[in-house]
């Protein structure tokens, strides 16, 4: 597994918040806290979760979004690097990490958000 090591240190960053799982997705792993979704890791970069709450922090902080090629095009996700500094211990970690949880928890379930368009 190409990202092995890196995914046990994020494990071992991020498990003073909660349950910590991880599975393959989109090429990489989908990180989870509790069960929420909250992070991926790609091509041995971390990515958090973002939202208008929170994206101005991440900015401000120099990080920048995971972007794929899409049909010719670049798109970006609501997922944003971290700070180097992050990946130092879990007490640099965590501030960023709780803000993607926070993120993830503000976003409608995904049967919630067809339910709303369709009502």
């Amino acid at each position: 597994m190409k990202d092995e090591g890196l995914l046990e240190h994020l494990r071992e960053l991020l498990e003073p918040l909660g349950r910590i799982t991880m599975r393959p997705m989109f090429g990489g792993h989908g990180v989870y806290c509790d069960g929420l979704f909250f992070a991926i890791v790609i091509d041995g970069r971390i990515y958090l979760k973002v939202d208008g709450g929170t994206r101005a922090r991440f900015e401000s902080a120099g990080c920048a979004p995971f972007v794929y090629e899409g049909k010719g095009e670049p798109i970006a996700m609501s997922y944003w690097s971290v700070p180097e500094q992050a990946m130092d211990s879990a007490g640099d970690m965590r501030p960023w990490a709780k803000l993607a949880i926070a993120a993830a928890s503000r976003k409608p379930a995904p049967q919630a958000a067809r339910r709303q368009q369709s009502g």
